[in-house]
């Protein structure tokens, strides 16, 4: 399995935040399509990430539910027909939520920054530090929070859980409504940033967890 580090962030606009992310950068951006399916599993996450009708990835990782900062670990398996098998594993473990958004990926070393507009929930921003092999999960940490500042996002911003369980959380607390993407990204304008699979937490450069 491979480790990173992850942290998540409300934040009021991806067009605000954007030009700081920009003056900092390596790489980017990068507009990436994505549609997670997640099925019930006992013994951590197991999602399927859709970028097209032939291109898809079995994802399955572990993570703590806890505010700022947190270790993941994950391993994955690509997939070239992600319809035939979300289907499959709706028949064999039933679907638990379903997240689309359009994320604009930046890379920073070895972090990759999420912009993320979000179906039905808001704008975010994700952080992935992977780790290197024998590296302490704290330092990663200290590199992560040191990055949030210096893009002036506050603890207070921080969530504490996925997006997946804030779509679920909203549609228990009130009626389903969506909202409408601010973007519509067409498959063909996916890109890959160069030698961004050494630093992806996920390993396929165009995925751009969770």
């Amino acid at each position: 399995m491979g480790r990173n580090i992850e942290i998540k962030a409300r934040i009021e606009s991806v067009d605000a935040l954007m030009p700081r992310v920009v003056a900092i950068a390596d790489q980017g951006p990068i507009d990436i399509f994505q549609d997670d399916t997640f099925f019930a599993c006992t013994s951590g996450r197991l999602k399927l990430r859709s970028f097209s009708a032939t291109e898809g990835e079995l994802i399955f990782y572990q993570r703590p539910n806890q505010q700022g900062p947190k270790e993941s670990f994950y391993l994955l398996s690509p997939t070239s027909s992600p319809d035939n098998l979300r289907e499959l594993l709706s028949l064999a473990y039933g679907q638990v939520g379903r997240v689309k958004k359009h994320r604009t990926l930046f890379l920073i070393g070895r972090t990759r920054i999420h912009l993320d507009r979000v179906s039905g929930l808001g704008e975010f921003l994700e952080l992935e530090l992977v780790l290197e092999d024998n590296q302490a999960s704290h330092t990663g940490v200290l590199e992560s929070r040191e990055l949030m500042a210096k893009l002036g996002v506050q603890p207070s911003q921080f969530i504490d859980t996925s997006y997946v369980d804030l779509i679920t959380a909203c549609e228990h607390s009130s009626p389903k409504t969506d909202v409408p993407w601010r973007h519509n990204i067409p498959p063909s304008t996916h890109g890959t940033p160069p030698n961004s699979a050494a630093v992806h937490p996920e390993s396929d450069a165009r995925r751009a967890t969770a």
